[in-house]
């Protein structure tokens, strides 16, 4: 086909980076708010660009000795490709992160008058972050596919890249911000009985700066990182199947999604100028299922089109249903009924709240596995492991849509926290609570997707190293693929271990600082003195930094470890085992620690005493028993698989050169 066709996807996301530039000004040309407002805000982005550029000196130096190591067993370009992958995958994290922080306070000043115009904001600075993620993936691995000439090598480089930088965002930004949430709401709500974003709760822009850097920069690279994956598996076996046109049928998808996407954030502006009364919720359902059926019709023309079928198109489709459903899910189990009927243990105590909601999240599993089971029989049936691969582009193909969304939760979240410290009066408070309360089920939603997309992006992997390693049987009879089955399925469970140990310890730290402010400076909790915030956002920084490397080290090394000791077979008997716990593990922390947080904020609503009460601080354990498994460990896990997955696909095969 010709060139240009082959470049589809850099001039789709050229236009994503030129739309994100209109977003960008649209927003800052809003007012920013008072003195106090703009303070608090500014705080906030000291923070979080401190950390993150701390977090960076030592991602360099992992990925510059990194990318000699591929130079050295592989080759220059493969290197080049790898470094370009991480540096993408940064810059979109930082830069939807960078528009993030200066959003807040402008949401938080258009409250001051309206809904409609503190919705507005908040929707288009997530939209900020949910395009330029789409269009730098895309800009990218377009390139190394056009100038690599369809060279999978470099492609899974670059795909390896991007991960490296997702493990370590969400680990840190993970980890970062639990210690201070946890942190916050132990002394601040349990022991000093103040209300949430107290602005003597010195733990309080350490909270807010954990937002930015945990669920915006660190959501933003965990899927960057699927959204990389997907395309790349489907691209290499596409080609295997269908050669250049099976090759470039996945960028077309994923270019043919971002532009729907840009028409989809264009008409929830629309719809939010529109609406008389508006309903959050409705507004971005209506961006959502807008974006997603435009996408069904068009990859039905370009499957008749490319492949000369529809049949693909339907599996793409398929995958796009499952998405939407696993995500109904999650929002059913961390939403509704089920966190109505946990709050009523909370009387009784901590210990019964915590049972009910670890349960709840081991029944969540259900489902969203048989869907995810459905789609990759379907799937396999009509189009192999090419099948899978495609039906993984087709849940992640409207990230530009869903990401939005997904992030504007936090920007909506700080806003509140804004309102609170700058003491404006209460209808504004309550303006942005209600967008922070729909932006906790966007959030609970976009855990579920992300561990959805992440358990197809793997599988799609899988079967990619399967390929390149040529790998032709995984026999469970042989002794040392059962081993390292075994060996994958407990790696999810050390990792999560390692990264909750690292809140947990992180958290007593800050607890005591936040002890110590208030026994200690005269006059905090009568709000004549200031906290010291920058005592907390570095024992935070400090925290996650110093706990981020092992867990990573584990995602990278385990494959060549297996390889050495047992074989490049049980390689992938490790790959399957990681991919099974991992995903039961996440889908299990992700919806108990989403259910107890909103079975919390229904108890702060007035509903069992209120808060204050007996089930309030017992509601408030469980909240913060929740926080690092849904917020650091559950996201991590997803990466954690798929990282593992492209480790195998990238650096195997050259070891297999050099020893076999």
């Amino acid at each position: 086909m010709g060139a240009i066709f082959q470049l589809i996807a850099v001039i789709s996301g050229g236009i994503g980076l030129i739309f994100t530039v209109f977003l960008v000004f649209n927003i800052l040309e809003k007012p920013a708010g008072n003195e106090k407002m703009q303070k608090l805000s500014k705080a906030i982005q000291v923070g979080a660009k401190s950390f993150l550029f701390s977090e960076y000196k030592i991602l360099f130096l992992v990925i510059i000795l990194s990318a000699i190591l591929l130079w050295q067993i592989s080759s220059f370009e493969m290197s080049l490709s790898f470094g370009l992958g991480a540096m993408f995958s940064i810059l979109s994290g930082f830069f939807g992160m960078s528009i993030a922080t200066r959003a807040n306070t402008r949401t938080t000043q258009a409250a001051i008058n309206s809904l409609k115009g503190a919705l507005t904001i908040a929707f288009n600075a997530g939209a900020v972050m949910g395009i330029t993620v789409t269009s730098l993936g895309l800009i990218g691995l377009g390139m190394i596919f056009y100038f690599g000439g369809g060279n999978t090598e470099m492609m899974g480089g670059y795909a390896m890249g991007a991960s490296f930088v997702a493990l370590f965002a969400r680990v840190g930004g993970g980890i970062f911000t639990k210690a201070a949430d946890v942190g916050a709401d132990l002394v601040g709500k349990l022991e000093a009985n103040i209300p949430e974003d107290d602005p003597r709760n010195p733990a309080v822009i350490a909270d807010n700066v954990g937002d930015n850097v945990g669920d915006v920069a660190g959501m933003g690279a965990d899927l960057y990182e699927s959204y990389i994956g997907s395309i790349y598996s489907a691209s290499v076996l596409g080609g295997l199947a269908y050669s250049l046109k099976g090759a470039i049928f996945p960028f077309f998808v994923a270019s043919s999604g971002l532009i729907l996407s840009i028409i989809g954030i264009v008409s929830v502006n629309y719809f939010i100028k529109k609406a008389k009364n508006i309903n959050p919720q409705k507004a971005l359902n209506f961006g959502t299922y807008l974006t997603s059926f435009l996408q069904a019709i068009i990859v039905l023309f370009l499957s008749k089109i490319i492949l000369n079928t529809f049949q693909a198109g339907l599996i793409v489709i398929s995958g796009m249903i499952v998405g939407i459903l696993i995500g109904a899910i999650t929002e059913h189990y961390t939403s509704k009924k089920p966190v109505f009927k946990l709050a009523q243990n909370a009387p009784s105590g901590s210990a019964p709240l915590i049972i009910n909601g670890l349960a709840l999240g081991m029944e969540s599993t259900l489902f969203p596995i048989i869907f995810i089971g459905a789609s990759i029989v379907i799937s396999f049936t009509f189009y192999g492991l090419f099948g899978i691969a495609i039906a993984s582009v087709g849940m992640l193909s409207t990230l530009g849509m869903t990401l939005s969304i997904d992030a504007y939760g936090p920007i909506a979240d700080n806003a509140g926290g804004i309102a609170e410290m700058a003491g404006l009066e209460s209808s504004v408070r309550q303006r942005t609570d209600k967008l922070d309360s729909v932006g906790n089920t966007t959030a609970a939603i976009g855990k579920g997707f992300a561990i959805g997309s992440a358990a197809l992006t793997a599988l799609a992997l899988f079967a990619s190293y399967i390929q390149v390693a040529n790998v032709s049987l995984i026999d469970l009879n042989n002794a040392n693929v059962f081993t390292a089955l075994l060996i994958g399925a407990m790696l999810p469970f050390l990792f999560s271990a390692l990264v909750m140990k690292a809140v947990g310890n992180a958290a007593t730290l800050m607890v005591q600082e936040v002890r110590r402010q208030f026994n200690e400076i005269v006059g905090l909790m009568e709000g004549k003195a200031e906290p010291d915030y920058g005592r907390c956002v570095k024992i935070a920084t400090n925290g996650a930094l110093k706990h981020m490397i092992l867990p990573a080290l584990i995602a990278v090394i385990s494959p060549m470890i297996v390889y050495f000791l047992l074989g490049k077979e049980a390689v992938a008997g490790m790959l399957a085992g990681t991919t099974v716990s991992g995903v039961m593990l996440a889908i299990f922390m992700a919806n108990s620690g989403g259910a107890w947080d909103n079975a919390k904020k229904y108890i702060e609503e007035g509903n069992l005493g209120g808060k204050g009460s007996m089930a309030h601080k017992a509601a408030v354990v469980g909240d913060t028993v929740g926080d690092p498994l849904k917020d650091t460990a559950g996201p991590s896990i997803n990466i954690l698989i798929k990282l593992m997955s492209i480790v195998s696909i990238v650096v195997i095969p050259l070891l297999i050169r050099i020893f076999e």
